[in-house]
């Protein structure tokens, strides 16, 4: 399995929301989010705070998707444009219960061995 092949089931298994993307990463995975309208100062974290992040995510949202829009691989890196989309259980800004909220997200992986070691989102929310 190339890369891009795992990048793309990599977001689909979010879409499943049962926990599986944690099978893609290294268990010494580093996230960086970078400062964006829900996590103004950004965040860099290890697998254990990128579970409890996940396990929050699914109490605030349901019906998550990814829909990639591009794909570049070169080696062991990974970069893509996507676009997320997720249906509230909360109300978020302008954006009540049951709205849609959506980013455009770049993204960059880099993968050893089959696992991801490291993740760098920035995230681009819609207004809310």
């Amino acid at each position: 399995m190339s890369n891009l092949e795992r990048t793309a089931a990599f977001l689909k298994s979010f879409e499943t929301r049962d926990g599986s993307n944690v099978t893609y990463y290294a268990p010494d995975v580093v996230q960086h989010e970078f400062p964006n309208q829900l996590v103004k100062e950004g965040a860099t974290r290890d697998l254990e705070a990128m579970k409890r992040g996940a396990q929050a995510g699914k109490k605030s949202t349901s019906e998550e998707r990814y829909e990639i829009v591009r794909m570049i691989e070169q080696g062991d890196e990974v970069a893509l444009e996507v676009i997320w989309t997720a249906k509230l259980n909360v109300p978020i800004g302008k954006l009540a219960e049951g709205d849609i909220m959506r980013a455009h997200v770049g993204m960059f992986l880099t993968w050893r061995d089959g696992k991801i070691i490291s993740q760098r989102n920035y995230d681009c929310f819609d207004p809310f």
